[in-house]
């Protein structure tokens, strides 16, 4: 065949030679074990009984390749984490799970007194009450306060003293002391223009109400509820051998318990191992992989449920590809492809999956006629 790489091609200088003696060995990789072929001076198959077997063909074929895996996972609000109250004093009122937790609202009662939230990075860690007091704590403030569309006026930058550790964060200004003041008469809380420890609780974020810990008439300082994000969130045990396949913001296929496939994305992976025992007593050191719907609608009747998730860790489009049983692995090294009359061309192998296998090299095309096991 014009412009192919054949084994029985004569040898030229410079050119390595695929059959190297006066016969070869060529293994057929086929999905259920290993056929082994005698190759002779003409690069063909030598016949081992009275006559030969008919050979099944197939053809090159150019496509799509990808390299996916599913796994399991289960749907729900993420990871809950734990609230603590502050203070002194007993609990007199508590939220109710499934309630979402809203800015400058109430999330539980001491003393009879509501304890609103504010979404930060800092807990408040002392009492804010002298104008001039610089730090995170007042940032947490400030923030919250003007999201709640309150002006809390000019914030002075942070300048440097020779000589004098700075600190990070804003400065309690007296204009950020007067809309404070005015946040707490809308809220119900004494005005008096300064908070203390406890009065307001502290979250990382917009967060929903898990679970319920404390009682009422238990001491605040204490674990009071669980909350998770407010965002369904599809969490999946990873081994972390396999970890390094998957990348953050890669897409992925969500499958529901009614069959619907929806698109979802990586939005976490986890840095916390878990030593995870399967039924047969084999342990495994897995992480957590955070995966987010798309459209939060596609999953608004469920609450949490089992779904399988398949993750696309590598995609090859328009390349050339044969089954694995048509591949041909030499003894020499490397692969081939026979054609029908039993000639070999050299071929290069690129991704294997679901039993295709990319190939390259001269006188492969699309729609070339090549021998396979299967």
């Amino acid at each position: 065949m014009a412009g192919t790489d054949e084994v029985d091609a004569p040898p030229r200088k410079g050119r390595k030679r695929i059959v190297l003696g006066v016969f070869v060995l060529v293994a057929v990789v086929a999905a259920g074990g290993i056929a082994v072929a005698v190759i002779g001076h003409d690069g063909k198959p030598e016949a081992t009984g009275a006559g030969k077997a008919p050979v099944a063909t197939t053809s090159v074929v150019k496509t799509d390749l990808s390299d996916t895996r599913s796994l399991p996972g289960t749907l729900g609000y993420g990871v809950e984490r734990s609230v603590r109250g502050a203070g002194t004093g007993l609990v007199t009122r508590l939220p109710k799970a499934g309630a979402t937790v809203v800015r400058g609202k109430p999330l539980y009662w001491v003393d009879d007194r509501p304890v609103p939230a504010f979404v930060g990075d800092t807990p408040l860690f002392r009492k804010l009450d002298k104008v001039g007091t610089r730090g995170r704590d007042v940032t947490v403030v400030a923030n919250n306060l003007r999201a709640l569309g309150y002006s809390i006026g000019y914030m002075p930058p942070q300048t440097p003293v020779a000589g004098k550790p700075s600190v990070p964060g804003d400065v309690f200004t007296a204009s950020l002391k007067s809309a404070l003041k005015q946040w707490q008469v809308a809220a119900g809380l004494q005005p008096t223009g300064t908070l203390d420890i406890g009065q307001v609780v502290v979250l990382s974020g917009p967060a929903r109400v898990a679970s319920i810990k404390a009682q009422l008439g238990d001491p605040v300082a204490e674990e009071l509820i669980t909350v998770t994000p407010t965002a369904k969130v599809v969490t999946v045990p990873v081994d972390a051998t396999d970890v390094g396949t998957i990348r953050l913001k890669a897409r992925a296929s969500i499958a529901l318990p009614s069959g619907k496939k929806i698109a979802g994305q990586v939005t976490a992976i986890g840095r916390t191992v878990q030593d995870v025992t399967d039924g047969s007593g084999q342990t495994a050191a897995q992480l957590n992989i955070t995966v987010t719907p798309r459209k939060a609608a596609d999953v608004k009747a469920l609450d949490a449920a089992g779904v399988e998730v398949t993750f696309t860790s590598q995609v090859r489009r328009g390349v050339l590809a044969v089954p694995v049983g048509a591949l041909l692995a030499l003894r020499e090294g490397g692969y081939a492809l026979q054609l029908p009359d039993g000639k070999l061309i050299a071929a290069e192998t690129g991704m294997f999956v679901r039993g295709m296998v990319e190939v390259t090299g001269k006188g492969v095309t699309e729609g070339l006629e090549v021998v396979t096991s299967s």
